[in-house]
């Protein structure tokens, strides 16, 4: 017999840490290979981590709701043989994103040695910003142990400790009042009247991605009306075969991603990224679909390389990451590298929307519920299917001329429909 350890393996190209949300083993369970341990959440996704022995599991290192960096020992498993002595690295058996869009321009996380004097850059995990918060630090005052210098949960909870020993410098945290001596917690409502709800990991993430958005980028939007009744028509028309020939359900968004597409091209700012240096316009698109995945919230899969796929090709590659994030089956780079995202807030009724932009991107698009009635065309009054399209877009980036020059264009497109604009 020996033992195994497993340790929190790497979870996108720009986690620093993940949290451990539920254990799907206890100890002494027989484990076998690849049979799913643990799963875990970071700032990116929610992951089943899988057993990359077979054993029992010998111990549980960390509790759940724990956070910890990557390469951090989270089990042993007892396997037959003498074992490896060296922490296994264990993928994502499947994964769905926590957070709408995660940015992947930073640098991948390492398990070396903490950097001795590197101070802190400006971006921090969810876990580090909320344990700052709750006790009045600015995380960027503080010496981080991560790669180049990176703050981790560890290093805020040291730094505590030193500000209440007296080792460091008062001027180097602002506690709150309550840091000191704490408030008693509200208490949890009961009874017939009221219910607490518990906020899962997941959940949580989402909210602290929508937040850190709106604070990121100054959102503004824009809407307009969009006649689809001869793209409405053709798919009524169409819907029944296409379903026999391919398989797969026809839907508005493959129609209105093509032309989407199409405008990325021609407007490049509302496919582009702000960093410090510049804006960097991306000549591909990634396209990103929201998708409602109750109780949890909003997943964003990514069809990559959206632009060069035919219509058949791109319903079917829409119709499987949507379905597999209903499915909680996605993979961890179905969520990464999206450059810009549709969301279709009509399928819940929705007749205009202010979405929230999915960082790192420049702008959100949404497609709205799909209405017959009265429009005025020319001196007459016709029944028409009428749509609004909204959008929100970083004004760092874009002002509203350019902005609605691109929603108009996508507008004219759909209006001027015809079945010959499909992209085979």
């Amino acid at each position: 017999m020996g033992e195994s350890p497993i340790k929190m393996p790497q979870l996108g190209e720009s986690v620093t840490e993940g949290t451990v949300d539920r254990w799907l083993k206890k100890v002494g369970d027989h484990v076998k290979k690849d049979e799913p341990l643990v799963e875990v959440v970071t700032d990116k996704v929610n992951a089943e981590i899988p057993s990359p022995f077979e054993g029992k599991l010998l111990r549980i290192a960390v509790e759940e709701g724990t956070t910890i960096a990557i390469g951090t020992e989270i089990a042993v498993i007892e396997v037959e043989g003498p074992g490896t002595s060296t922490p296994a690295t264990v993928a994502p058996a499947s994964a769905t994103p926590s957070a709408p869009g995660a940015s992947s321009d930073a640098p991948s996380p390492a398990t070396a040695a903490p950097a001795e004097a590197s101070p802190a850059g400006g971006r921090f995990s969810p876990a580090v910003r909320r344990l700052a918060e709750e006790n009045g630090i600015d995380p960027s005052t503080i010496l981080g142990s991560g790669e180049g210098g990176r703050v981790t949960r560890d290093d805020v909870v040291a730094h505590l400790e030193k500000v209440k020993s007296g080792a460091a410098p008062a001027a180097f945290a602002q506690p709150a009042p309550a840091a000191e001596a704490p408030a008693k917690p509200a208490p949890v409502a009961t009874g017939d009247r009221e219910e607490l709800v518990r906020i899962n990991a997941v959940r949580r993430s989402i909210a602290e991605h929508m937040v850190r958005s709106l604070a990121t980028s100054p959102h503004v939007w824009t809407m307009v009306e969009v006649d689809m009744t001869s793209l409405v028509k053709f798919r009524e028309s169409e819907k029944e075969s296409f379903r026999l020939r391919n398989g797969v359900p026809l839907t508005y968004l493959p129609f209105v991603t093509q032309v989407v597409c199409e405008a990325l091209h021609e407007f490049p700012f509302l496919n582009s990224t702000w960093t410090d240096d510049g804006i960097i316009l991306k000549k591909y698109v990634n396209m990103g679909f929201a998708v409602a995945v109750p109780p949890d919230g909003l997943m964003v899969p990514v069809v990559h390389d959206a632009d060069g796929l035919g219509f058949t090709d791109l319903t079917r590659a829409i119709n499987d990451v949507v379905t597999r994030a209903r499915e909680k089956k996605l993979k961890t780079d179905d969520v990464h590298g999206g450059t810009f995202t549709l969301n279709n807030t009509g399928a819940t009724g929705s007749f205009a929307s202010m979405p929230i932009i999915n960082q790192p991107q420049a702008a959100i698009l949404t497609t709205e519920s799909i209405t017959r009635r009265p429009v005025v065309i020319g001196d007459g009054i016709a029944v028409r299917s009428m749509m609004n399209m909204c959008m929100s877009f970083d004004h760092r980036i874009l002002d509203g001329q350019m902005a609605g020059q691109f929603v108009n264009w996508i507008k004219n497109r759909l209006e001027k429909w015809t079945p010959a604009d499909v992209k085979l």
